[in-house]
């Protein structure tokens, strides 16, 4: 049996394969460039050789990828891209032809450019990671696949981008209150949820395919780390690259949450977002004024100090916090905790049978408690 996990991010794509019939340690595993990062390193290399772009396939992660075709305009070069390529750069197609410069053509118009540098673009690439396990002697043949990305959604016209995240972080929690809330099978997945759905629209094959939030994929996997795990209530902090979330986690479940751009804030700003996340006095205002995307307490009581549990790429912002936070390892891996909150989230939406009773049998126990029956 194998399930292919991939945690899609800003910087990086890290991949975990689980067989049950290792342990998690020796699972095989690749940290390698993310999707967009590839795409932007294409789209510069055209840029030095003068060459016109070309973007066809699927929304994926913008963020480098569309700095690096705003260059590329600047730079006096053509960037042509389909509808549905050119929403990885802004849902407002008007705006990326009139604030980027971005020419919009149809599927038929772009096989009439064949002079132009062609990238094709989704956030998950099967092939790709086939034949990067293949170089290693390794078949890939998933069972199920778990992806996971960040999705702002698409949010309503004149309706702010950041509230509409939001709001569907407190949707969820409060229809669900788990962390393996932020996960569907491919054909539950929400129509406005609409990078999880490009991820769908572009697997092929037979395996079972969930998709995921990144943040809560994270936070969820970090719980697996023991040390983490040994507490009843705690606040666990995600510090992506671009994104940075906090829960509280208790008996009952989320008490609270917040969520930040990353490049909005520094060590003494998110001190003190998580003393408030821990005294129950954050307010959404305090977030998304700044601009965040909001918090929101679900719990009235207070604690004047609380455990702090740190995972992500940029968490090294909290080595000098007055929270002495504690930096989770799952399985002896930060990088994976992703990938392992992907999986801990398929054992809850998968349909009963024997791939969700292998995740569970593997994953029961490392830490004393599934994170699921948090």
């Amino acid at each position: 049996m194998q399930i292919l996990t991939v945690d899609i991010g800003t910087g990086t794509q890290d991949v975990f394969l689980f067989d049950p019939a290792l342990d998690l340690e020796n699972g095989y595993k690749l940290v390698v460039p993310s999707p967009t990062m590839i795409v932007h390193d294409r789209i510069k290399e055209a840029t030095r050789r003068g060459e016109a772009v070309l973007l066809t396939g699927h929304m994926m992660g913008g963020g480098p990828s569309q700095w690096a075709a705003r260059d590329h305009v600047r730079a006096g070069h053509h960037v042509y891209a389909t509808v549905d390529a050119a929403k990885t750069f802004n849902d407002d197609i008007v705006y990326v032809q009139t604030e980027m410069g971005v020419k919009i053509v149809s599927d038929d118009e772009a096989i009439t450019l064949p002079d132009a540098v062609h990238i094709t673009l989704k956030d998950f690439d099967y092939v790709a990671l086939a034949a990067a396990f293949a170089t290693f002697g390794v078949r890939l043949k998933p069972d199920t696949i778990g992806v996971a990305v960040f999705d702002h959604g698409d949010a309503p016209v004149d309706y702010s981008d950041r509230q509409f995240r939001f709001d569907y972080l407190d949707h969820r929690i409060r229809e669900h209150n788990r962390l393996s809330a932020f996960a569907y099978l491919a054909k539950d997945t929400p129509l406005l949820m609409t990078r999880l759905k490009a991820v769908t629209a572009s697997h092929y094959g037979s395996a079972p395919l969930v998709v995921m939030d990144t943040a809560p994929a994270a936070v969820l996997g970090a719980m697996f780390d023991p040390v983490a795990a040994s507490h009843s209530r705690a606040l666990f902090c995600n510090v992506g690259n671009f994104h940075t979330l906090a829960f509280r986690m208790g008996p009952s479940g989320v008490e609270g949450v917040f969520e930040h751009h990353t490049g909005e804030i520094n060590t003494a700003k998110l001190d003190s977002l998580l003393s408030r996340l821990a005294d129950g006095t954050l307010k959404h205002a305090d977030v998304f004024d700044d601009m965040g995307h909001g918090a929101l307490m679900y719990s009235t009581e207070s604690f004047e100090r609380l455990p702090v549990v740190v995972t992500g790429p940029r968490r090294a912002m909290m080595r000098e916090s007055i929270h002495k936070p504690y930096f989770a390892v799952p399985f002896g891996d930060m990088m994976l905790a992703g990938c392992f909150g992907i999986l801990a989230a398929m054992a809850d939406v998968l349909p009963e049978g024997e791939v969700r009773v292998a995740i569970r049998e593997s994953l029961k126990g490392k830490t004393g408690k599934p994170p699921w029956d948090a």
